[in-house]
């Protein structure tokens, strides 16, 4: 070897600076609710066109996806860091660099012994859900299920909620495709964790941040007017959200167990948005109102009375301010739509939550702030007291996703579903995520409130069909 060549020497990377990143106060809403056996994880599964994936004798190519994960890991730090918790008197739960990292323990294959049908397949991917995230390891994994027919393969994506909400959800998805089959693959870059804060930086950083708040705090009672003002500003937003009304009881809105059941709606996103221009709706009104008849149908199976019943769907809405695709964190507000069960007319229904969700968006409830942002006391508190709620009686979320296909590893992306997790008496979530021209729905239940959720499933699908035939009809006319 010439020692004397004058050749420059490629840079080596140089340890990461810790930042310190602490747990925001929604974030930490997300965290508690672990501790009372209601994990909070979200994620997507998908099928996709395994021709690409597949070596000749049919076996999953496993590190050549793991080769295009490990390249996109850069730009999504979250998957490299341990959601740490100081000792007492040292502040928040903060985000620390995971001191090794292993991506087999994250990028993972189940093979399927046999092609499975559609339900099957969703028991497979609530088993694997069901497994408990390592609090050891950055709190995410990828699975890869190989066996269904025609050379395709499910994929499993899960992520604890403190890491993103929905559409940053959608946006670490995205991280790791691409627009074109044959995107070239980068090669991974080194990386090096950064070191822990030291005691003594977690020390100063609390007492900065509670100096901080206090400061805030005095500069509201200087101002009394103005924190008045502030106050009766967002009162509306709590009383129509907590106070005003209430959640009826009803048969599935019991205390939540460990197990789930899942069904799914395949849509069109051009249908379904011709629906809503047909009845002057927006694309959320169609899905409460399918959603609504879907309850319909499952109540009057279990011969529950439903003349003039109103139920209360829990609908977050996105203040993220990002580019689409470029949304990170948790930043999501919501609001309290009234389903009015007992209409037995398809589009009345949908006219009456049309109506009503738009007076109810000016009413957002937004993130806690203050003292209760600042106040675990108080936060677990709010959490506790979320177990008996009588605010919302279902979840219902729509995601906007990529207009276009996508690909993994050169492999198509054919469908993605969305999976929300449900918490306390709120048995029943729903979230719909367009994606390419379709609009897909999953439902995630618990499975001693659910055993019949197909019937609700089938309700949706049947309340979908009969406002598309309602156009259908109108135009033969």
């Amino acid at each position: 070897m010439n020692k004397s060549s004058g050749a420059p020497k490629p840079a080596q990377p140089g340890p990461r600076v810790a930042i310190m990143e602490r747990l925001g106060p929604q974030d930490l809403m997300l965290l508690w609710p672990d501790d009372l056996g209601w994990p909070e994880t979200i994620g997507a599964f998908a099928i996709l066109d395994g021709t690409r994936l597949l070596d000749p004798d049919g076996r999953f190519r496993v590190e050549a996806v793991r080769e295009v994960i490990e390249s996109r890991l850069p730009l999504v730090p979250r998957f490299r860091q341990l959601l740490y918790t100081p000792r007492r008197g040292l502040g928040w739960p903060l985000w620390v660099d995971a001191r090794s990292f292993d991506l087999t323990e994250h990028v993972r294959v189940l093979p399927l012994a046999a092609p499975p049908d559609e339900a099957q397949l969703l028991r497979t991917v609530e088993q694997l859900r069901a497994l408990p995230l390592d609090r050891s390891r950055p709190l995410w994994e990828m699975w890869f299920l190989p066996g269904l027919a025609d050379n395709r393969v499910a994929m499993f994506m899960k992520v604890h909620h403190t890491i993103a909400d929905g559409a940053a959800g959608v946006a670490l998805l995205g991280t790791f495709l691409d627009p074109s089959a044959d995107a070239p693959t980068m090669p991974a870059r080194p990386w090096t964790p950064a070191p822990e804060p030291s005691s003594r930086d977690l020390f100063e950083d609390n007492l900065r941040r509670r100096v901080q708040a206090a400061e805030h705090t005095l500069s509201k009672l200087r101002r009394p007017a103005t924190t008045l003002y502030q106050a009766q500003e967002r009162w509306p937003e709590v009383r129509e959200g907590f106070i005003k009304e209430r959640a009826p009881r009803t048969s599935f809105n019991i205390p939540i167990g460990r197990h789930r059941r899942m069904a799914v709606i395949h849509g069109s996103l051009d249908v379904t948005k011709q629906i809503a221009h047909n009845h002057n709706a927006k694309l959320n009104d169609v899905l409460m109102s399918a959603v609504a008849g879907g309850l319909r149908e499952l109540l009057r199976g279990r011969e529950e009375r439903i003349e003039d019943l109103v139920l209360r769907a829990f609908v977050p809405v996105s203040l993220h301010q990002e580019k689409p695709g470029q949304a990170h964190g948790n930043q999501d507000g919501m609001m309290f739509v009234p389903l009015p069960i007992g209409e037995p007319d398809p589009v009345r229904r949908l006219q009456l939550i049309a109506a009503a969700s738009a007076e109810r968006k000016k009413y957002v409830v937004r993130p806690p702030e203050g003292l209760v942002a600042r106040n675990r006391v108080l936060q677990r508190a709010m959490v506790r007291r979320f177990a008996h709620q009588r605010w919302a009686n279902v979840y219902i979320a729509n995601i906007p996703g990529p207009p276009i296909p996508l690909y993994l590893g050169g492999a198509q992306l054919l469908e993605v579903f969305p999976l929300v997790p449900i918490s306390a008496n709120i048995t029943l979530g729903i979230a719909a995520l367009s994606y390419a021209g379709q609009l897909n729905i999953t439902v995630v239940a618990d499975a001693n409130a659910l055993p019949d959720i197909e019937v609700f499933a089938e309700g949706v699908r049947n309340s979908l069909q009969a406002l598309r035939s309602f156009r259908a009809r109108t135009d033969a006319r």
